[in-house]
Order: C-alpha cells, then structure tokens, then sequence
C-alpha cells in the first residue's frame, strides 16, 4: 500500500468514529483492527504495529475524557499523538551553525536517490541565506559527476568534483579546501550496499579523512522494511547523525521506510516529496501525522506561499477584492500557485481536504488551470488588461493560438466574470480583513 493509500485508509477508519452513536469499547477494538490492517498493509513492522495498537486501545478505553470533550474526537487525538510519538514526537532541525563551515557527508545505497537528495539539500539552504556548495566524490558510478554538476548549475550551485578517479578522499579534501569560505558544504558520496565490504571501508576512511559535521544517510522511501537492516550497518560502519528518506510521494511503500528508519533511532530531519530540486521538506512528525489522517497542515502551507513568495501589493490586493482585476492578475495568482506545487498536496494542507475531494477532480482542476494559463499567454496586452474587447474573432484567434478551443476560452472568461461578481460581493459585505495587509 502506497503512502497515499494508507492516508487515506487512516483517514475512513477515523471517519467510522466520527459516524457512531456511542464510543464503546467495540467501536474502539475495531478502529484497532482497521489501524493494524491499514499500517501492515503499507509495510509498517508487525511488532511496531503490535505495541502502537496496544497504546492506542489502552489509552482510549482506560484514559479519563476532559470535561467538555466528546470521547470520539479525545480517541481521534489519541490516535494522532501516539502515530506522532511514533514517528519522533517532535522535529529535529539540521544543525547549521551560521559563520560557520558545515560539512555534511550524505551515504546510502545505490539507487536510493543519494545525488539529487544532495542538490535538493544544497537548494534547501541556498533559500535559507546559506552559502552554499557541493563535493562529489563518486569515482564508482559513471556520469554520477555529471549527473550532480548538472543539477548545481541548475540550482546555482557550485561543485567540485574530478573525473580523472583520483580518489574520493583526495578529491574531498581539495573540494573542502575549495570551498573553505563557504557555510555549507555538501559531499556526495559512492552509493553502495551493506554487503559491499570495499565500499563501506572507503566510506569509513572518507569520515575519518574528512571529518564531517554530521553523516546523513538517504533511504529510498520504496524499500520498505528492507531500510532496517541498511540503516543498522551503516550506523556500524559511521554513526549515522540524521536519515532522509527520499521518493516519499504517493508511490512509495513510506510506512516500512518510515517505520523501520524510526526504530533505529537516527532522526529523519528530510523527507524528499517529489521530482524537482525544490521537493524536499523538514521532517515534522506532527505536521506529518496531521496532514496524513487528513487533518491539514496550515504552518506548511503558509511556509509554501512564503518561499513562493506570493507577494500581492497592498493596493493591487483592494483592486482584486473590489472586483477590479486583470486577466493579467489572473495569471500572475496562477504562476504563484503553480509554484508551490502540484493542487493535491497543497489541499492536504488543508483541514478537511485532505481526502475529501476525489483525484480524478483534482486532476480535471489542474488540468483546467494549466489550459487557462496558455489561453491567457496567447492574449495580447490589452486583451488581458481589457477582456470585454473580446469578440468572436479574438476568441477564435486565441484558440488557435493556445491549442484549445473556442469553447475553452469562453468558460475561463464567465469565470473570470463570475470571480469579479464573487469578489464585489465580499466588498459589500464589508469583510474584517479587506484592506488590511495579510498577517501570516
């Protein structure tokens, strides 16, 4: 069962609580039953499964309610702070000592998504204000030099690396006294396997050479309860300071890796939510929890907007509300959005969506947004700061032009009318906030 799956699986069986008239001790055994078969199925160790469940039934039946509380919602935060305490309670955060240099060596398997969980680390606190670079030391896989290089400059990142093999631990401490001025330095490392004696020698005499501030360890969120036995050796060979589990989107077998990662005692401080270098978050265990059983994550989504930097000034915000907006304003909001991510996991932000809108809507949404977004590029100026010019000729041009059809751009213009009729509205209405600068 993909992560996904065991969200939304978690996320019915609480469902079934809300729906019963009484919260007896059968109402309780099977909401247990449906967590273990939810967790089992997604690959999540049997005896974690076991003792979480055991907790759960214990603290539900026996805990005193709260004056005030109904017992249904004090089973539901039973359930939320024990799948929490789980997964670690609360977040570890990377300790990057400003003014200083951090070294920060990343190891895993081969596979495991090691160097592009490096660029996306290095992007991650090239946003935060830190100075930056990365160091490949992988003379095993060909082109995997190439592979982060190309993903640096991408990023604008700098790299050392050497593809003349002249030894990781030689080309480390080049790439370390390269970059002697920087805060934040990323070594990339040979992926290799646990069995693989060689390579987990030459990763202990890397540690020893280099002597970074802290070992990471990436895991494929896809391996499942396979990362127990990974995670174990390489804590063997160099301790390991903090996991990120990459891959962890709605494919990936997240509860084994999730679970199994846990269990070791290393913390998770990332997890890798997608394909491009900006898909990379701190790991929250409450926040996670939260927006897994559908209760949203508000602190996340305000975070995406920032880093979007959806910045509206405060007199083109009264226009918008006042109803007095462009085609223009329109696409600028759509770039905004799209920049924060796919529509399916920004709605999981938020309480109450986070399964309650099939994904074949989702889809149909943003598939619908990214159609009016070429409409509107294929608008002339005027047309997009003045949309009534638009006659029957226009449209048919706009058409052509965009690839769609007529119909197309007539339905995102009664739209478009409808948001400034919707938006007026409010204004009469006299809304707390309008005029105000928002307060995130």
């Amino acid at each position: 069962m993909s992560l996904e799956k065991l969200g939304s699986s978690l996320y019915e069986s609480l469902k079934k609580i809300l729906r019963v008239s009484v919260v007896d001790e059968a109402a309780v055994k099977e909401l247990v039953r449906d967590l273990q078969r939810s967790l089992l199925q997604a690959d999540v160790n049997v005896r974690l499964v076991l003792d979480l469940s055991k907790r759960i039934e214990e603290r539900a039946l026996k805990e005193k309610v709260p004056p005030g509380i109904p017992r249904r919602e004090h089973v539901i935060k039973v359930v939320y702070e024990e799948l929490t305490r789980f997964l670690g309670e609360k977040p570890v955060p990377l300790g990057v000592k400003p003014g200083d240099r951090n070294v920060f060596m990343l190891v895993g398997i081969q596979g495991s998504g090691k160097t592009t969980t490096a660029a996306k680390l290095a992007r991650y606190l090239q946003k935060r204000g830190f100075k930056t670079a990365l160091v490949c030391t992988d003379t095993f896989r060909a082109g995997a030099f190439a592979q982060l290089k190309q993903l640096a400059d991408r990023i604008n990142v700098p790299i050392y690396g050497d593809e003349k093999d002249r030894g990781p631990i030689k080309i480390a401490i080049d790439g370390l006294t390269k970059f002697e001025t920087y805060e934040v330095v990323i070594v990339d490392t040979a992926g290799r396997h646990k069995d693989e004696e060689s390579l987990i020698k030459e990763m202990q005499s890397l540690e020893a050479a280099i002597k970074p501030d802290e070992v990471i360890m990436v895991i494929d969120g896809t391996i499942g309860q396979q990362a127990a036995a990974q995670a174990e050796a390489f804590h063997k060979a160099t301790p390991i300071g903090s996991i990120i589990v990459a891959k962890l989107d709605g494919s990936a077998r997240g509860g084994g890796a999730l679970s199994a990662v846990a269990a070791t005692g290393a913390p998770i401080k990332f997890i890798g939510t997608g394909e491009k270098t900006d898909a990379i978050e701190a790991f929250d265990p409450p926040r996670f929890v939260g927006r897994l059983l559908g209760m949203g994550d508000l602190q996340s989504l305000i975070e995406k907007v920032r880093e979007a930097e959806i910045q509206v000034p405060e007199k083109k915000a009264k226009a918008i509300l006042s109803g007095k907006f462009t085609l223009a304003d329109v696409y600028e909001q759509f770039e905004a959005v799209q920049s924060m991510g796919p529509f399916n996991r920004i709605l999981k932000m938020l309480p109450g969506f986070g399964y309650g809108i099939p994904q074949d809507k989702l889809d149909i949404a943003e598939d619908q947004v990214k159609k009016w977004r070429v409409i509107i590029q294929s608008m002339t100026p005027q047309e997009k700061e003045e949309p009534k010019i638009l006659n029957a000729s226009r449209i048919r041009r706009i058409a052509r032009g965009s690839g769609t059809t007529e119909k197309d751009v007539k339905t995102l213009l009664q739209q478009y009318s409808m948001m400034r009729k919707m938006m007026k509205t409010l204004r009469r209405k006299k809304l707390p906030f309008f005029g105000k600068k928002p307060q995130f």
